[in-house]
C-alpha cells in the first residue's frame, strides 16, 4: 500500500492536532486522570533518554552506559539555576549556597520579565553543554575503547558523578546528601499548559536525532556501526564520528535529566544510580536496538506497566473470604520482571526491530490484521474428515500445499475372457444358443 505524499500530510496533521487537543483535555481534567498525566510525562522524559542511549549504542554502534551520569548531570544544573532566589534558604539549610551561584541567581531575579520566562529554557541548554563538556572530556580516553571494555568505562563515569555530586565537599553547590528541592514546574509558553512545554521540548529533541540519523552522519554512524575497518577505508573518521554521537547524545540525555528534576521538584543523587541506567538500556532493547520509533513506544509501554498498570498486584486481594498469598506489596516487580522476560524471548529483536513507523506498514497493519479476522469467520470447507469432522483451515492448507502429482494415464483393459456359456454359443452350428 503506498500513499501519496499529500495523504501522509494530512494524517500527520491530525495527529498533531490530536494529541494537542487530548494534552488540553488531560490539562483541564488532570484532577481525575492524574496517574494517566504522570505516566505520559515521565515516559516522554524517558523517550528522550532512550532515543540518546539508542543514539550512540543502536546507531553507532558503542556500547556505552553513561547516560545516568549525564542526566544527572543535566538534572542539577537545571535544578541549581531553577530554584527562586527565595526558596535557597530552605533548601540549603545546613550550609547554605555558593555566594558565586547565589549573586548570579540574584541577577537572574532582578532581569526583565521576559527574560526570566524563557530562563528555565536557557537553563536546560546550560545543562546539557555541561554535561556535553564532560562527554567531550571523557571520550578522549574512553573511545578508544570497544565493547565490554567501554562501557564498564562509562558505567564508572556515572557512578563517579554520583559520588561527587553527594559528597559533603560540594555541600554549598549540589546540597550534599540532601539533595535539591523545590524546583518549579515546566515554563509555560504565552499562557498555554505547563505540560504542553515538555511534550513540545521531548518532541524537538527526538526529531533532532531523527534528523541527525538521516543526515550523512547519521550514515556514517551505520558504516561505524556494520564494519569500522570498511568505514575507516572509505574516508570516515572513525574517532571524530564516536566523539560526535557520544557528546550529542550526552547533551540530550543532559535534557532529559533536567525535565526530570521539573517533573519530579526534587532531586537526589542516588536516583541517577546504576539501575536507574539498566532501565533505560532495558527500553532500549524491548523497543529495539536502532528504531526509534521501538524506544519512544517502549518508554510509553515500561513506564505505564511499571507505574501504572500492574499497581494492583502490590494490594491484597480477597476472593470469597480467601487472601491470595502473593498479592504483596513488591508483587508488582516480580510479575513485571516475568512480563520482560517473556517480551526479550519472543520478541529478540525488541517490538520494531530496526524499522521505523510508516504509515503504509501502519495501515498495513490493520489491513492484514481484518484479512485473518475475516478467513476465522469464512464458511468451512464442506468436505469432512473422516469420523465425520470438518476439515481444519490447517489441514485444507497443509493438502493444498504439498505438490500435486500429474494424472497417471489408465492402461487399457483386457478384453474379457469367455464365459463358459459364451463359448458353448460359439461352438454350435448356425450361432444359435440351446
Amino acid at each position: 500500500m503506498k500513499l501519496k505524499k499529500s495523504t501522509k500530510t494530512i494524517l500527520n496533521v491530525a495527529v498533531a492536532v490530536l494529541a494537542v487537543v487530548f494534552i488540553f483535555w488531560l490539562d483541564d481534567n488532570s484532577a481525575q486522570n492524574a496517574m494517566l498525566d504522570s505516566v505520559l510525562q515521565k515516559g516522554a522524559i524517558m523517550a528522550v533518554v532512550a532515543v540518546s542511549m539508542n543514539l550512540v549504542n543502536g546507531f553507532t554502534g558503542l556500547f556505552s552506559l553513561g547516560q545516568a551520569g549525564f542526566m544527572a548531570i543535566g538534572a542539577y544544573v537545571t535544578a541549581i539555576l531553577t530554584i527562586p532566589v527565595e526558596a535557597v534558604e530552605g533548601v540549603y539549610y545546613v550550609s547554605g549556597m555558593n555566594s558565586g551561584i547565589l549573586g548570579f541567581k540574584e541577577m537572574i531575579a532582578s532581569s526583565p520579565e521576559w527574560f526570566q520566562s524563557a530562563f528555565p529554557f536557557l537553563a536546560l541548554i546550560i545543562g546539557g553543554l555541561v554535561a556535553a563538556l564532560f562527554a567531550s572530556l571523557i571520550g578522549f580516553a574512553v573511545l578508544r575503547l570497544k565493547s565490554d571494555y567501554l562501557a564498564i568505562a562509562t558505567l564508572g563515569f556515572s557512578e563517579i558523578i554520583r559520588a561527587i555530586f553527594s559528597s559533603p565537599q560540594l555541600d554549598t553547590i549540589t546540597n550534599g546528601s540532601y539533595g535539591l528541592s523545590k524546583i518549579p514546574d515546566y515554563p509555560s509558553l504565552f499562557g498555554l499548559p505547563s505540560t504542553l512545554t515538555l511534550y513540545l521540548v521531548a518532541f524537538l529533541c527526538i526529531g533532532f536525532m531523527v534528523l541527525l540519523i538521516k543526515s550523512s552522519y547519521g550514515r556514517a554512524f551505520k558504516a561505524i556501526r556494520e564494519d569500522e575497518i570498511a568505514a575507516e577505508s572509505m574516508g570516515i573518521s572513525l574517532f571524530k564520528h564516536k566523539e560526535s554521537s557520544f557528546v550529542i547524545s550526552s547533551f540530550f540525555a543532559a535534557v532529559a535529566g533536567g525535565l526530570l528534576a521539573m517533573f519530579m521538584r526534587s532531586i537526589e543523587a542516588k536516583t541517577f544510580s546504576v539501575t536507574f541506567t539498566y532501565e533505560i538500556l532495558l527500553i532500549v532493547v524491548i523497543g529495539g536496538i536502532g528504531s526509534v520509533t521501538g524506544s519512544v513506544l517502549a518508554a510509553f509501554l515500561y513506564t505505564a506497566a511499571k507505574e501504572w498498570w500492574l499497581r494492583f498486584f502490590d494490594s491484597p486481594l480477597t476472593i470469597g473470604g480467601w487472601e491470595v498469598p502473593l498479592f504483596r506489596t513488591g508483587f508488582r516487580m516480580v510479575v513485571f520482571s516475568v512480563l520482560l522476560m517473556v517480551v526479550v524471548l519472543f520478541y529478540r529483536r525488541g517490538l520494531m526491530g530496526n524499522k521505523e513507523f510508516s504509515w503504509e506498514g501502519f495501515l498495513g497493519f490493520f489491513k492484514r490484521l481484518g484479512l485473518r479476522i475475516g478467513r476465522l469467520f469464512k464458511k468451512r470447507p464442506a468436505a469432512q474428515a473422516a469420523g465425520g469432522e470438518t476439515v481444519t483451515e490447517e489441514t485444507l492448507a497443509a493438502v493444498q500445499a504439498q505438490p500435486q502429482k500429474a494424472p497417471e494415464k489408465e492402461a487399457p483393459a483386457e478384453p474379457e475372457a469367455p464365459t463358459e456359456q459364451g463359448a458353448q454359443s460359439e461352438q454350435t452350428p448356425g450361432g444359435d444358443e440351446r
